[in-house]
């Protein structure tokens, strides 16, 4: 990585360790909250751990890192010798973590540009990438925001849920269109949209729901380079079945990862989640 542009992002990223290790990205993480207990993300607690808890009905909340902590990995950044820093970010739609960052590139002793995506695990994870990758090319820091911008602007990202419940509970998508993804008890495809969770498509099974999620991302795909991510929580069988189809049905498929999603995530969507991240390449 280019010690001159530093890339942080936060723990809702979800990329592979060894991906982060390769390109030096630091992830700040988020906290969980299981009954009293606050957790971080990515070390203190698993997105198993979160499942177990829901089907338990123990309460679940996430919050946001500190200003403070982002305030110390950007000295650290600073420290090892980066003269600038891309701070990549889950959609504030969604959560407080951009402003948080915000708030602690006031004081950085770098310069930090700090960027909503609009996206969270794996679309959030790909701009993170594409901004390292063009920071050890030698790319400036505005060249870096922008190469995010643009992985950005060409993601799509598309959600499958046994249930909305857990999605309304904490306030990420609307009672209204909870009720329509429960009446009669059809199953909702999810997409992000603006930054913001959206009720894509209801299906009356989950067999014919993930038929349709695999469709919308060969569609999507089309023959353009791209790299795909399947997400899953407590459903790896699920998650692997549908890699195994999409690897065989998008000709331009460059990277697939294949990941349980962590447990901040894991807290607002519940067991049987299956997703799938699109980005073209290039």
């Amino acid at each position: 990585m280019s010690r001159l542009v530093a890339i942080v992002t936060d723990s809702t990223a979800y990329l592979p360790q060894q991906a982060m290790e390769r390109h030096g990205i630091t992830a700040v993480p988020l906290t969980v909250v299981l009954g009293n207990e606050a957790l971080e993300e990515g070390t203190e607690v698993s997105a198993r751990s979160v499942a177990q808890a829901l089907q338990r009905r123990t309460p679940v909340t996430t919050s946001r890192p500190s200003p403070a902590t982002f305030a110390e990995a950007y000295r650290a950044a600073a420290d090892a010798g980066a003269e600038g820093i891309v701070s990549l970010h889950l959609s504030a739609e969604i959560s407080g973590t951009y402003d948080a960052a915000v708030l602690a590139a006031k004081d950085a002793p770098v310069p930090v540009r700090v960027v909503d995506t609009g996206m969270v695990a794996m679309a959030l994870g790909f701009c993170a990438l594409a901004a390292a990758e063009t920071a050890e090319a030698g790319g400036t820091l505005d060249e870096a925001v922008a190469a995010a911008e643009k992985r950005a602007e060409g993601t799509s990202a598309y959600f499958y849920v046994d249930t909305l419940d857990y999605l309304r509970r904490g306030g990420r998508i609307g009672a209204a269109q909870a009720l329509l993804g429960s009446a009669l008890a059809v199953k909702p495809l999810l997409q992000l949209d603006g930054g913001r969770i959206e009720l894509l498509e209801k299906v009356r099974t989950a067999s014919k729901a993930i038929a349709r999620l695999e469709e919308l991302v060969v569609e999507r795909a089309g023959t353009t380079p791209v790299d795909l991510a399947v997400h899953h929580l407590a459903a790896a069988e699920r998650a692997d079945q549908l890699a195994s189809r999409l690897r065989a049905r998008v000709p331009g498929l460059r990277e697939l990862h294949v990941s349980e999603v962590g447990a901040v995530i894991g807290a607002h969507t519940g067991p049987g989640l299956l997703g799938a991240v699109l980005s073209p390449k290039g």
